[in-house]
C-alpha cells in the first residue's frame, strides 16, 4: 500500500475499489488487508455473505461488497483483497476488487452525499471526497454491516 504523511486534524483512510469506483473506510476501522484465500460457504447466509475465512487465527465472516452494493459479482483475481474490519467486538471481512492505498483526507474535502444517492447503495455513503482530481466515496461501516436492515429491505421487494 502507498501512504501519505499524516497531519493532525486530518482523517486517515484505506482506499479500495469496487466495480471501478473508489471507496474509503477510516483506517481506524480496518484491522488489516490481505489477499483473499479460499472462502468456506455457510448455509442460510444473506446473499451478500460469501461465507467465512480463517484469518490470523480467527474465523471471519466475509461480506462481498459488490453484492452488498447491488453490483454484479465478479470472479476473484490476484488483485482481490479482503479488508478485515473491526465492528464492536466482531471482525468481518469485506471483499473488494482491489485495495492498495492509505491516504489522509482533510475533513473539509469531504462533502455530504447528494440526495440522489438515497437509494440502497447510497445509504452506505457518509460523504464524497475530492482528492487529487478523483472522487472517493467515504463509507459508513456501521450501515454496511447492518444486516438486519438489508434483510428487511430484501423482504419488502
Amino acid at each position: 500500500m502507498t501512504s501519505s504523511p499524516a497531519t493532525p486534524g486530518i482523517g486517515s483512510y484505506i482506499l479500495f475499489t469496487v466495480a471501478a469506483t473508489t471507496y474509503a473506510l477510516a483506517s481506524s476501522d480496518v484491522r488489516h488487508v490481505e489477499m483473499l484465500e479460499e472462502i468456506t460457504r455457510v448455509p442460510n447466509a444473506p446473499s451478500f455473505v460469501d461465507g467465512v475465512v480463517f484469518s490470523r487465527g480467527q474465523v471471519v465472516p466475509v461480506v462481498n461488497l459488490r453484492a452488498r452494493f447491488g453490483f454484479d459479482r465478479a470472479p476473484f483475481n490476484l488483485k482481490t483483497r479482503l479488508l478485515v474490519v473491526q465492528a464492536g467486538a466482531r471482525l468481518i471481512g469485506l471483499v473488494a476488487d482491489s485495495a492498495r492505498e492509505f491516504v489522509s483526507i482533510p475533513p473539509d474535502a469531504i462533502q455530504p452525499p447528494n440526495e440522489a444517492l438515497a437509494g440502497m447503495s447510497g445509504r452506505y455513503v457518509d460523504g464524497i471526497a475530492s482528492v487529487r482530481d478523483r472522487l472517493i466515496l467515504v463509507l459508513n461501516l456501521d450501515r454496511i454491516l447492518n444486516f438486519a436492515e438489508a434483510l428487511t429491505a430484501g423482504l419488502a421487494d
